[in-house]
């Protein structure tokens, strides 16, 4: 990633990845989610479908695409926070635009911040499947808890 500009909240995301792919960290480790790309409010992560996420239909369940866009795009806000501060989901609005196959091949999802303040974070996602076409998309709201300083 080079030069680019660096938070404290993306040089934690990053090492908290880089565990996770050594022991399989979190829920990333336990559907596979990878990183792709990491920067200050901007965050592309992977998915291969398994026949695990198969809802009663025989398509991906809309709990995986949920999950992705939540992890892509609290991701995003957490790349882009200062030392000390945390987040976490407060609203989740997701929109199944097509059918995921399980045999679809890879899907990518990318979020990127909105708003990043001091109380909140606004952030928004898409996932888009191996032909390019956009087949989920969400916002998110995380609340933002500021560092603790001994002031």
């Amino acid at each position: 990633m080079g030069n680019a500009p660096t938070t404290a909240g993306l040089e934690q995301l990053k090492g908290l990845l880089k565990q996770g792919e050594e022991q399989g960290l979190g829920i990333a480790g336990l559907i596979g989610i990878k990183a792709e790309v990491l920067e200050p409010g901007r965050v592309v992560f992977s998915l291969v479908p398994q026949a695990a996420f198969s809802n009663p239909l025989g398509i991906v369940h809309g709990g995986i695409m949920s999950t992705l866009l939540d992890s892509s795009m609290g991701c995003a806000v957490h790349a882009s926070l200062p030392e000390g501060a945390l987040y976490t989901t407060l609203e989740l609005k997701v929109n199944f635009i097509r059918p995921v196959p399980l045999d679809g091949g890879r899907l990518l999802c990318e979020g990127t911040t909105i708003h990043v303040g001091r109380k909140a974070a606004t952030a928004e996602g898409r996932v888009t499947n191996a032909d390019g076409k956009l087949v989920a998309h969400g916002t998110t709201t995380c609340m933002v808890f500021s560092p603790v300083t001994n002031e």
